[in-house]
């Protein structure tokens, strides 16, 4: 699976100095990962709002920016495609 390039995601950013570059909510400390390990681990967005001090547009934006990024195509355009079944 590919990488999400969550720098193309306006909701978040990454400042080095700021929890060690990883990427959080912008003007937040809060890590974008506290989305998805809270839901994992089977809290509400609701929850996830009242507990991170988030909006629902925030929380919602993280979400289908990652599930945009499922929809990639595993393999880039215009890269050949290699039968690897021996003749």
């Amino acid at each position: 699976m590919a990488t999400l390039d969550w720098s193309q995601c306006p909701t978040v950013e990454s400042v080095a100095d700021r929890r060690s570059g990883a990427w959080v909510f912008r003007e937040s400390r809060t890590p974008v990962s506290v989305v998805f390990d809270n839901l994992e681990a089977g809290a509400s967005i609701n929850e996830i709002m009242e507990w991170f001090h988030l909006s629902r547009d925030q929380v919602v934006a993280v979400i289908e920016f990652a599930a945009r990024g499922l929809d990639a195509p595993a393999v880039p355009r215009g890269a050949a495609m290699v039968d690897a079944h021996p003749l």
